[in-house]
């Protein structure tokens, strides 16, 4: 029982509890109900508590039981979980130790794969210099056997599809004409052609054409000429050279000789250097030479004709009022048994820009003819001669100039044909002429003429082709004759007959020195590379293969000629 706290009356605590528990019964609604009732249902409320209570201590128990097996389990888990990490860890270390193991033993193979490389290269670049050593002593020895047997020298150019070559130029099927616009010639090295032969029907068949130098579709023209430029050389030395373009028509030998054409003019530009064909890059390096000489030892003529219908025709002619026409000339044999034009005119030149001024006052006489294949067509065979006059002193020619005072002292004192300008611009003396060692020496004074003959030679063609009729036909039948009379010439110096047909045609009788004579022969195949031309491709790498196989002899120098006039005034 609790004890009344001090001060509070007994009485009136129990009064206040007595009235706490009836609102209590009265809440409960055990009001005005007996105390063994009360009782009673105190105990049944009690046991009531009890059991729900030990229900709730028991769920509380199975609760906890349970989070001990899930917490245990947990534990296993997290304990499998650490030893699989641990295990995977492990695996993963491995792993990229191997991978840096292996990355490392890449790294070191890389280095000596680098290093061999290295040493590789330096062992091709070693071994492609000593190959193109070797290949530049090849070539060297085989023009030096070139030189021994007077072969003629044959490189080939291919000119690049263009756009007239899609077109066949009468009515074709569009397979066929698909075929027309395909390669078939093609420069398989700088030495070989290989030309692709296919016909409908038929398997196609590869041949192969050999030729000192080939050019393909895109060497320029300075490549070209650099393999020209060392027989100017020899015309200084004191040999005869010819430059010959052979070749089917459209097939670019005047763009090779001369270069571009000027738009509705049969003149070349000269502006773009780099286009400039043979012949004007020819002419510049001829000058170039001739300026490192002593002044005076040297003057340069030029002719230029073309042969139109087997008929010779001086292009640098003038008439009375000094208008250049073409004047019909013939050609001759000297008793030398060397060709010669009578009355033929040579224009003295003193540089490269004269020279080619004259050639294109003479192309603008060159007969031309639009075909179906090209829009001007030449029809006629030109041929540009310089003829370079060299003043020696002595017997040896080729020697050298170096005492230049001299040179220039005995070139004074004689009286050397020399052109009129010329001679006008040397101051003479007639007693220096009568010294008696003056005179001497003026008696050794030679005089050597040697020639450059460039030749741009009118196509062949199949007039099929072509196109042409009336008096084009014609053109055609003779440029085609003319082109088989050289042909029946070299096939005639290789079979080294009696009898050469030089007088069959006025090309070949003029141009008889140089083919079947002592000059340096180098012929410039140029073919175009299209199927539909695979015919006259094919006969003009035919006539380049044919006159490599000629065998002329040695080709020798000029011998002084005439003999310097004793200067008489």
């Amino acid at each position: 029982m609790m004890r009344p706290r001090r001060g509070l009356d007994p009485g009136s605590v129990w009064a206040q509890r007595l009235r706490q528990l009836e609102q209590r019964l009265r809440y409960q609604g055990l009001a005005g109900r007996s105390t063994n009732e009360v009782l009673q249902l105190y105990a049944a409320h009690g046991q009531q508590m009890k059991l729900q209570r030990s229900s709730a201590v028991t769920q509380l128990h199975g609760a906890i039981k349970r989070l001990k097996q899930d917490l245990k389990s947990l534990r296993s888990f997290a304990l499998e979980l650490s030893k699989d990490f641990q295990r995977q860890s492990k695996t993963c270390l491995y792993q990229v130790l191997a991978a840096v193991q292996g990355i490392q033993l890449q790294n070191e193979a890389m280095q000596m794969f680098q290093r061999k490389a290295f040493d590789l290269e330096q062992s091709l670049q070693e071994v492609t210099e000593r190959y193109e050593k070797e290949k530049q002593k090849r070539k060297a020895l085989h023009n030096n056997l070139i030189e021994l047997r007077g072969n003629i020298r044959v490189h080939c150019r291919i000119r690049p599809l263009l756009p007239f070559d899609d077109s066949a130029g009468h009515s074709v099927s569009q397979d066929r004409r698909r075929n027309f616009s395909e390669k078939a010639a093609y420069a398989a090295d700088d030495e070989t052609v290989l030309v692709k032969c296919s016909r409908p029907g038929h398997a196609s068949v590869n041949k192969t054409f050999q030729f000192e130098r080939v050019y393909n579709d895109l060497e320029s023209q300075d490549a070209v000429f650099a393999d020209v430029a060392p027989l100017l050389t020899s015309l200084l030395d004191g040999y005869n050279v010819c430059i010959m373009a052979y070749g089917q028509t459209g097939s670019g030998k005047t763009y090779t000789m001369l270069g571009p054409q000027l738009d509705g003019n049969l003149a070349f530009s000269i502006e773009e250097e780099s286009e400039l064909g043979i012949i004007p890059r020819a002419t510049q390096e001829v000058f170039r030479l001739i300026s490192e000489k002593p002044p005076g030892s040297y003057w340069v003529e030029v002719s230029v004709v073309e042969v139109y219908n087997n008929e010779i025709f001086d292009l640098l002619a003038k008439d009375s009022y000094g208008k250049v026409f073409g004047i019909k000339r013939d050609v001759v044999t000297t008793r030398e048994g060397k060709s010669d034009v009578p009355l033929l005119t040579h224009e003295t030149v003193e540089n490269a820009s004269e020279f080619l001024h004259l050639v294109n006052k003479g192309l603008q006489l060159r007969v031309t003819h639009p075909t179906l294949v090209h829009a001007h067509s030449s029809r006629s065979h030109l041929v540009v001669t310089l003829t370079i006059t060299t003043v020696v002193f002595g017997d040896n020619f080729g020697t050298s100039w170096e005492d230049e005072q001299t040179s220039q002292r005995l070139n004074k004192e004689a009286s050397c044909t020399f052109p009129q300008k010329m001679r006008d611009s040397k101051s003479t003396s007639s007693s220096r002429a009568s010294s008696p060692v003056q005179l001497e020496a003026t008696e050794k004074m030679k005089q050597v003429k040697t020639r450059l003959q460039l030749v741009d030679l009118a196509g062949s063609e199949c007039v099929g082709m072509s196109g042409v009729t009336g008096a084009a036909l014609r053109e055609t039948s003779f440029i085609n004759r003319s082109l088989s009379a050289l042909a029946d010439v070299l096939g005639a110096i290789a079979e080294q007959r009696a009898h050469v047909p030089y007088r069959n045609s006025k090309l070949t009788h003029l141009l008889q020195d140089s083919v079947g004579g002592d000059a340096k022969l180098l012929v410039m195949l140029c073919i175009s590379p299209g199927q539909k031309y695979l015919t006259e491709s094919l006969q003009s790498l035919g006539f380049g293969t044919r006159a490599r196989q000629v065998q002329r002899g040695q080709v020798k120098k000029k011998l002084s000629q005439c003999r310097v006039k004793e200067n008489k005034t």
